[in-house]
């Protein structure tokens, strides 16, 4: 059987909705993709938003639950009210005569610190209610995150030693927005410090499969994804499922909004159902 693997970008809370929303869509058009996509044996790599996707799918959560719950008005998300393109702006400001990427995101790293923001207890509970399980899967699950003091770049698994609610809040350590979370000592931050989605950590994959909720720039979405990023994956099929204008409207300037959950995850999975054939056209000769 092939092995192969399924990358979830960041993007906020309304990032995941639309994910689960694709997620859902890809079962709806076809349900025998959406199960060998699932496989026992894919890997997981899930970055920011994406982790908490990962995190659900998985583990012990199915998608008609992951997606219901999207659709709920009530949830024990936490609002921060943020402009997108306002808080880019602050990354560039602090990156700016960087000497390199562990500079840069050692200087992110200081505006993470240095942005109050609400206790870390607290972001860690939000976290633990996305998930209906908080013991890691034995699946092959990677969550990105970044340390804030020395800018590295780490990936938790279930070898670890590292609780599942903690990799995944610290996955979502916003920067300027979340607090960074302490882990065996250390702070850590947001893997989407380092990419949007760090699909190259699918490399040696035989296909690969990337959810992005950002627009891409012609077929498959090049131009949302670092060129070298799909270089590293060697040239293995690899589907690309990036957000259309509908979905991007959906988000609104505020993807940390959690209304924004009902209309990105409705949107998703008409993008899911969409790119179906597609997905199924290009992984073929692998899946």
């Amino acid at each position: 059987m092939s092995q192969g693997s399924l990358v979830f970008a960041g993007g906020g809370v309304a990032g995941i909705a639309w994910e689960v929303g694709v997620m859902q869509g890809l079962f709806d058009a076809d349900p025998q993709l959406f199960e060998r996509l699932f496989a026992p044996n894919t890997r997981i790599i899930g970055t920011s938003a994406g982790s908490a996707v990962g995190a659900q799918l998985a583990g012990a959560t199915d998608i008609a639950e992951a997606f219901a719950t999207q659709l709920e008005e009530e949830t024990a998300e936490l609002g921060a009210d943020i402009d997108a393109l306002e808080l880019q702006a602050k990354f560039m400001a602090a990156v700016e005569d960087a000497t390199s990427p562990e500079d840069a995101r050692r200087r992110i790293g200081r505006l993470a610190l240095d942005t109050p923001s609400v206790d870390e207890s607290v972001r860690i509970e939000v976290i633990r209610s996305r998930l209906a399980d908080t013991q890691w899967p034995q699946r092959d699950l990677k969550i990105t995150a970044v340390e804030v003091e020395t800018g590295e770049f780490v990936t938790f698994d279930r070898t670890s030693g590292v609780e599942l609610a903690d990799a995944v809040a610290a996955s979502c350590a916003v920067p300027g927005v979340w607090p960074p979370v302490t882990i065996n000592g250390s702070r850590y931050m947001d893997g989407g410090v380092r990419s949007g989605s760090n699909a190259d950590l699918a490399a040696g994959s035989d296909w690969v499969v990337i959810v992005t909720p950002l627009p891409g720039v012609g077929e498959p979405g090049l131009g949302t994804i670092a060129t070298a990023e799909l270089d590293a994956l060697g040239g293995v099929p690899t589907a690309i499922i990036y957000a259309d204008q509908a979905s991007i409207t959906a988000f609104g300037p505020n993807p940390l909004d959690p209304a924004t959950r009902r209309a990105s995850a409705e949107a998703g999975r008409l993008v899911g159902r969409a790119s179906a054939e597609r997905v199924a056209a290009t992984l073929a000769e692998t899946l």
